[in-house]
């Protein structure tokens, strides 16, 4: 089992609270906006400590509250695409890229080989479709663009699983379907556990192997 997720966060004066489990594949949370989302991303990535519950992914236990387990989220090696692309403004794509493959682990390079290394970035450039872009600033991507190479780092972190918060909002018709599409290659291809949060229904059917309704 992929994502074993059973949590609760009060936050002000609203409970915000899941329970799920997801297999193989993409996870979708679907909510209307503003139902907590994001915070249940958060959650699982280890940037807010629920109350209570736990938190599980690929079998190994990120958070448990009744065991006092709450691993660093610099620890829980979660590749997290934000909802704003979030690249460094002073580096090219290429460098963006490269800074996702300085922060692979020390244990992850050892039980594969270079996940920052050249072969394994020429194979994220190739599948997200990055060649044309690698010298060019992010202030001159489109929406589009900047969310690939915001995948491609997150990819080259070597990461246990990706977290996706609204990857296709503000996007117009042709750039989200670009993305849908690029989201669809590293789900069949690359096969690491994703969880994906969306307001929007049609989103959610076709990106998920599985769907939650918050």
């Amino acid at each position: 089992m992929s994502f074993d997720v059973d949590i609760a966060k009060r936050l002000g004066t609203t409970e915000i609270s899941a329970r799920f489990s997801g297999g193989e594949g993409a996870t979708v949370l679907f909510a209307p906006s503003g139902a907590g989302k994001t915070s249940v991303l958060n959650m699982v990535a280890g940037l807010l400590r629920p109350d209570r519950g736990h938190v599980r992914v690929g079998g190994d236990t990120l958070f448990d509250a009744a065991r006092r387990i709450d691993v660093p989220a610099e620890r829980r090696r979660a590749g997290y695409v934000f909802q704003e692309p979030r690249l460094f403004p002073h580096l090219r794509v290429q460098a963006n890229l490269r800074y996702g493959g300085r922060r692979a682990t020390k244990a992850h390079e050892t039980a594969q080989q270079e996940p920052g290394g050249a072969q394994a970035e020429a194979d994220i450039v190739r599948l997200l479709e990055l060649a044309p872009l690698l010298d060019r600033w992010p202030r001159t991507l489109s929406g589009g663009e900047a969310r690939r190479v915001a995948i491609g780092r997150a990819l080259l972190s070597g990461p246990a699983f990706l977290l996706l918060d609204e990857p296709l909002a503000s996007l117009d018709r042709a750039r989200r379907e670009e993305a849908m599409r690029i989201i669809e290659r590293v789900r069949d291809e690359v096969r690491l556990p994703m969880l994906i949060v969306t307001h929007d229904p049609q989103e959610a059917e076709r990106l998920g192997t599985q769907v939650v309704e918050l």
